[in-house]
């Protein structure tokens, strides 16, 4: 009894110090021009058995589980925060990156990891396979709060966000290849395009339920409606997963319809699901870390391979694919450039790395730490100069400045009303009028306007200007005319420019 109650103890009092080391971390990270997620790596490493000994973790299958459950958290989040307006454009691009690309990708590293690894085609091509795909946890990490040209920004996000079903395709392929297990190719595109399809069109049905039943069911508490989101989120992905089709697909496109859509309660379920991100993340890369032995991963051996792979990986792998799949597609050199540059690796090439291992396979050992290698060049050489390279090649849009403001959402439920924001844009009809000349319903009163990052006590002599925040709190039974009153402004507008 009393040792159970140690090592619950002792889980516990390390959990804690992941997150409190975690969420330090961050802090450092930026005023290194670290990507955070290298320090998670190296606190998991430094906790392990070749650290400080803290920590005696070696469960593949167990990190497998938890690595998948995060990138489903960190895939919702990073979907959440997608704007339609900026992805639509770029969904061609981004498909063909996230398929063709994948494949140029991964074969152009198999023929290098065959001469430089000295294995079998086959396991070359495994490889290359596992390598192949950017990573959408690395990506959304490394890209947030960075002033990017929102058209490459979106390429890149769109991409890491689709491109796990190819990979996954192509590594289950080859294990299949060598463990003897033949399989028709006709059945491996067609099962391709399964995962792709069925993901896609699940994601979009999912999405719109989950909508509706965020906006139609009346919790007790606001505190609920994150956690009913999250809450679908997790079943998206599971009955996806579970017709073999890509569950990571859709959950990302699930939580794009989401994000772009008006639902209750929008600011709390942005800020649980932002961290709860932070803490998917936090705990994946350090178990990550825990699976390596730094005296196995920095022997010369595995040094010189590693340094040799990245560097066809970086700068012949990624740049061919991204060259060649967007021919005609409407990006510059200079675009492309950095599209081959932020082709960023994190956690699924290190999830990806475990099925090998899995399966029992020959070199499995010798591709998981070389693979771990490779992450973190990837990490600290093209994480830490992302925005130097953006500068550089003239992608960074206008400086980004956080509001000074800051409005805490009490939960209103019991009350049957919510708080609802507004931004007031240039084409909108209200710009120039008073509170009190716009016919909001009854029960609708203005709480606060938010101007040039000030706050304004509103009156009904208060005129809106272009770019204005409004808080307005309404009833759920006027907050449906609420909306219409402020879509029909808008589309008054349209018309009248």
């Amino acid at each position: 009894m009393n040792e159970g109650g140690f090592i619950m103890e002792y889980f516990i009092l390390i959990l804690g110090l992941l997150l409190i080391i975690g969420v330090l971390a961050t802090k450092f990270s930026s005023r290194l021009g670290v990507p955070a997620l290298v320090l998670f790596i190296l606190v998991g490493m430094l906790l392990g058995s070749d650290g400080f000994k803290l920590i005696d973790f070696s469960d593949y299958n167990l990190s497998r589980l938890i690595g998948m459950f995060a990138l489903v958290i960190i895939l919702f989040d990073g979907g959440l925060q997608t704007k339609w307006s900026t992805v639509k454009p770029v969904v061609t691009p981004s498909l063909i990156l996230a398929t063709i690309g994948v494949i140029l990708t991964s074969l152009i590293v198999g023929i290098g990891a065959k001469f430089v690894l000295e294995v079998t085609w086959f396991e070359a091509l495994l490889f290359g396979s596992i390598v192949g795909s950017t990573d959408a946890a690395a990506v959304f990490a490394v890209l947030k709060g960075k002033n990017i040209k929102p058209r490459i920004k979106a390429t890149l996000e769109a991409e890491s966000g689709s491109n796990d079903p190819m990979a996954m395709i192509l590594m289950i392929s080859f294990i299949q290849l060598i463990s003897m297990d033949q399989s028709s190719y006709l059945t491996l595109v067609g099962s391709f395009f399964w995962q792709m399809i069925i993901g896609l069109v699940f994601g979009l049905v999912a999405g719109k339920i989950a909508t509706i039943a965020i906006n139609n069911i009346n919790l007790d508490s606001s505190g609920l409606y994150p956690v009913f989101t999250l809450a679908f989120a997790l079943l998206i992905y599971s009955i996806t997963d579970l017709i073999n089709a890509s569950g990571l697909l859709a959950v990302y496109v699930a939580a794009v319809l989401i994000g772009n859509s008006e639902i209750t309660y929008r600011h709390s379920i942005f800020r649980f699901n932002e961290g709860f991100a932070w803490i998917a993340q936090i705990l994946m890369f350090t178990i990550l870390g825990l699976l390596v032995f730094p005296t196995h991963l920095f022997t010369w051996d595995i040094i010189w391979k590693g340094l040799l792979v990245s560097f066809i990986l970086i700068f012949l792998a990624r740049p061919i694919a991204v060259f060649l799949s967007t021919v005609k597609l409407g990006y510059n050199t200079k675009e492309k450039v950095f599209l081959s540059w932020a082709g960023l690796k994190g956690a699924v090439p290190i999830v990806l790395a475990t099925f090998p291992m899995a399966a029992g396979l020959e070199n499995s050992q010798l591709f998981f730490n070389v693979i771990f290698f490779i992450v973190l060049i990837s990490a600290l050489v093209q994480g830490s100069t992302i925005s130097i390279f953006a500068e550089k090649l003239g992608l960074t849009g206008p400086k980004k400045t956080e509001p000074m403001h800051s409005l805490e959402l009490v939960s209103l439920g019991k009350a049957n009303a919510e708080m609802i924001e507004y931004e007031a844009s240039d084409d909108t009809t209200i710009i120039g009028e008073s509170l009190a000349d716009i016919e909001f319903p009854n029960d609708v009163l203005v709480n606060a306007v938010i101007r040039n990052d000030e706050l304004i006590t509103p009156s009904g002599d208060t005129k809106i200007e272009p770019g204005d925040i409004l808080y307005i709190l309404v009833s759920r039974k006027s907050k449906k005319e609420l909306k219409q009153l402020l879509k029909k402004e808008k589309e008054i507008s349209t018309s009248s420019a």
